[in-house]
């Protein structure tokens, strides 16, 4: 039996999700977990190549993503601004790593690396450069630790758009990822990071950055076994409503981020 590569193309990312989420169910193979449990069964799973073609095209947000609209502007906020690094203490039990942490102060050699200013400086001077990646693998805390990171790479490319700007292109790779319950909610953020980057290269160079597509590539999408009965109630909805009826704009969703950041200010106070 092989893992099988599944390729998906849509214009906005709710509807990339949810065609990805329904490949794996229907064409992933039955794979065990580390986290089963007696009884539970198998994942579908494969490897996912995903294309949103225009990431910030509206809709942007899927209704039946598992999480609420102020947890998605919290994560958001997490690997964009960096919310929560502070959660970070695994000598205490708590988190060991954020994803915003990894890329703007990630610490090897005694040193501490900016690599998303790193991504930004160097396609500013160098736009068609290959080497505008950040990574997250640390292999000294990582291969030792109950929870390594996902995510593992950042990588940015500008190309010339046809009116004299550029356009910002990224890739990201996956070791593994929850299909149904985290995917969505990483390609939000994800996503608005690219649009900060865009932003700070288009200040340096000083011409226009767009942002072009988004490429997401998982090596183990997954759909867990232990809730399989959960998954039920996503297919049954999407089968009865119109993909309008599916989806929310970021307008919509406005309110709810404002309550999410907010609560954020009163966190931090």
């Amino acid at each position: 039996m092989q893992i099988p590569v599944l390729l998906i193309e849509a214009d906005t990312l709710p509807e990339a999700w949810e065609k990805s989420v329904v490949a794996v169910w229907q064409k992933g193979i039955p794979i065990q977990t580390e986290y089963d449990k007696p009884g539970d069964a198998a994942s579908k799973d494969c490897t996912m190549v995903m294309v949103v073609k225009d990431p910030m095209k509206e809709p942007r947000i899927h209704r039946a993503f598992p999480g609420g609209l102020e947890d998605l502007e919290v994560y958001r906020q997490e690997v964009v601004d960096g919310v929560h690094d502070h959660w970070i203490n695994p000598e205490e039990g708590k988190w060991t790593y954020t994803y915003h942490k990894r890329f703007f102060a990630f610490e090897a050699s005694g040193k501490v690396v900016d690599q998303v200013n790193y991504i930004v400086d160097k396609l500013a001077a160098t736009p068609h450069s290959r080497r505008a990646q950040a990574i997250t693998w640390n292999p000294a805390e990582d291969c030792f630790t109950d929870d390594p990171p996902c995510l593992q790479r950042l990588w940015c490319r500008v190309v010339d758009d046809s009116s004299g700007g550029w356009v910002l292109n990224m890739n990201t790779h996956w070791r593994s990822r929850d299909a149904y319950k985290a995917a969505f909610m990483n390609i939000f953020a994800l996503t608005d990071l690219q649009r900060s980057i865009a932003e700070r290269i288009s200040a340096i160079a000083k011409r226009p950055v767009s942002i072009g597509r988004y490429v997401d590539i998982t090596d183990s999408f997954h759909i867990y076994g232990s809730y399989h009965n959960e998954f039920q109630n996503f297919l049954n909805l999407i089968s009865k409503r119109e993909f309008k009826d599916r989806t929310w704009t970021s307008d919509f969703a406005k309110a709810f981020f404002e309550d999410a950041k907010n609560k954020l200010l009163s966190e931090n106070r």
